[in-house]
């Protein structure tokens, strides 16, 4: 990798007690890059994310993010969660100035938004087909329009990562489809570095131009290792490009093969890769050294 990485992890170890979660995870992220994460339930996805975001940290290894390391949630890195976090006493406006108004000094006064901050918002709003829903409140939409004002509220701020946790999780088929439509198109046009957890194969290879398979079922030389006690492994590293926004690509068979080898990869208990076999094809994939 001749760039600096916008997100760098070293070794990175956690557990909870006696059990260990994540187990050595090695990554390196360039900007610009959308990762989508899929895995067993339970395997730690979610633990990865919230470390990513400074709510928790390893317990060994390094988090790097543009070089320096990560500590606690700041805006370099923004948030979108499954449940959308909007203010429901507030206007979707009100709610996007919320974090401008929060940034400053004394932010508890009585505080009036000034003209340049709320042209920001209105800036944003627009960019997200939102602007005609301002001065609505969050019961006043419908789910994707809240998570389209919540994403509008994370951008918001230009955070140099953008973190997303089954955020199209609750949303009916349709419109969960309009807004990965809309998800791409507004990475293409900010050049946004994300990452996003999923449970569903074809949402994340569908939205990735890297895929990430994190599982606990792998086998390496420790004897006598019970696999609840293994920490989970980013088994395989995907290269994607389906080369078109069309959902139509779903259908293709050349994704269908991918999602069944992905399943193989991570899902399947009875397939239990050595960690020297894993399937690491992106050009920045971590790979173990031969045993």
């Amino acid at each position: 990798m001749t760039h600096t990485p916008k997100l760098q992890l070293s070794q990175v170890i956690k557990s909870y007690g006696d059990k260990r979660i994540l187990d050595e995870i090695n990554l390196t992220v360039a900007p610009g890059e959308f990762c989508t994460l899929v895995g067993p339930s339970g395997c730690g996805k979610s633990t990865l994310l919230r470390m990513i975001l400074g709510q928790e940290f390893p317990d060994s290894g390094s988090l790097q993010l543009d070089g320096q390391p990560a500590h606690f949630p700041d805006p370099s890195r923004g948030i979108v969660f499954q449940r959308y976090s909007l203010f429901p006493h507030l206007t979707v406006l009100d709610n996007l100035l919320l974090g401008h108004r929060l940034s400053h000094q004394n932010w508890w006064l009585p505080w009036r938004a000034n003209s340049a901050a709320t042209d920001k918002a209105m800036d944003f709003l627009r960019r997200v087909r939102m602007d005609n829903a301002a001065l609505k409140y969050p019961h006043e939409l419908s789910g994707g329009m809240q998570q389209r004002a919540a994403i509008a509220q994370s951008l918001l701020m230009k955070p140099p990562v953008l973190l997303m946790d089954e955020p199209f999780g609750a949303l009916d088929p349709d419109t969960r489809e309009e807004l990965q439509i809309f998800i791409l198109e507004l990475w293409q046009q900010e050049q946004l570095t994300i990452f996003f957890v999923t449970h569903d194969l074809e949402e994340s290879l569908y939205l990735g131009s890297r895929l990430l398979v994190l599982s606990q079922y792998y086998r390496d030389d420790r004897i006598n290792t019970e696999l609840n006690q293994k920490g989970a492994k980013i088994v395989a590293d995907h290269a994607i490009d389906f080369g078109s926004l069309s959902t139509s690509v779903k259908d293709s068979r050349e994704f269908k093969d991918l999602i069944h080898s992905v399943r193989q990869e991570g899902f399947n208990p009875r397939v239990m890769q050595h960690v020297n076999e894993f399937n690491l094809l992106h050009p920045d994939a971590f790979h173990y050294p031969a045993a």
